[in-house]
């Protein structure tokens, strides 16, 4: 029986804080969450994670793993007896992984890129990858999820956790910039799934409210700006 001296370090308004905390929701384990300030790292951050100095870092039993992709990958070794986060299967694991290397290479890189865009054409320029991406994501949707609710199945899985942990900043994207990203008619599969994906109950307590990371995107937004010209 593993240890459950689980503490999750990382900031609320952080999408890769949230997939750990969603992958010890769907284990069923119990965890405190140390909240990070943005701005400052604290004694603890900077000792559990000397190379990166980045949340989130899972410090289980008193050992540091951070990543938040490779945290989940622990969470869903270490505590087997629950539900598979995974696929098991070697191709769709693999598979899982691809896709989900491609959100924080590609995606959610280019989806940042839209709040820096000035202008309607730099806008409209900015969106197109991002609109690309989804297109793409929702293949791999038809694909991963074999006609179920999730990428993984009937229950949300790795790929679920890789891109879901974004719809929040996703929301906030489109209602700072008055566009719209995830289109019902461009990718029904994926609207769908967003819904399903804050709905269930590994999600709902920690997703942030759209209005509430609104506010926290305009002060880190105005923080980044100020780093920038100083």
């Amino acid at each position: 029986m593993a240890g459950n001296d689980v503490k999750v370090l990382g900031a609320w308004p952080s999408p890769y804080v949230m997939r750990p905390r969603i992958a010890l929701n769907i284990k069923s384990v119990a965890y405190d969450i140390l909240e990070e300030q943005f701005g400052s790292k604290s004694e603890l951050l900077l000792k559990s994670n000397p190379v990166y100095k980045k949340i989130p870092v899972l410090i289980h039993d008193g050992k540091p793993i951070s990543e938040s992709l490779i945290i989940v990958q622990y969470i869903d070794e270490v505590w087997n007896s629950g539900p598979s986060i995974l696929p098991s299967d070697p191709y769709d694991r693999a598979i899982a992984r691809f896709w989900a290397t491609y959100i924080d290479d590609k995606w959610f890189p280019a989806m940042r890129g839209i709040a820096a865009a000035q202008g309607e054409d730099a806008q409209k320029a900015a969106m197109e990858p991002v609109v690309e991406g989804l297109v793409l994501l929702e293949d791999a949707f038809k694909s991963c999820s074999k006609g179920k609710k999730f990428f993984g199945g009937n229950k949300i899985g790795y790929l679920d956790i890789a891109l879901g942990c974004f719809l929040g900043w996703m929301r906030v994207t489109e209602k700072m910039n008055n566009i719209k990203l995830l289109d019902e008619a461009k990718t029904p599969g994926l609207y769908k799934w967003a819904e399903d994906f804050c709905a269930d109950s590994a999600v709902k307590d920690v997703m942030p409210a759209t209005d509430k990371l609104a506010e926290a995107a305009k002060v880190i937004l105005a923080k980044s700006r100020a780093q920038a010209s100083s």
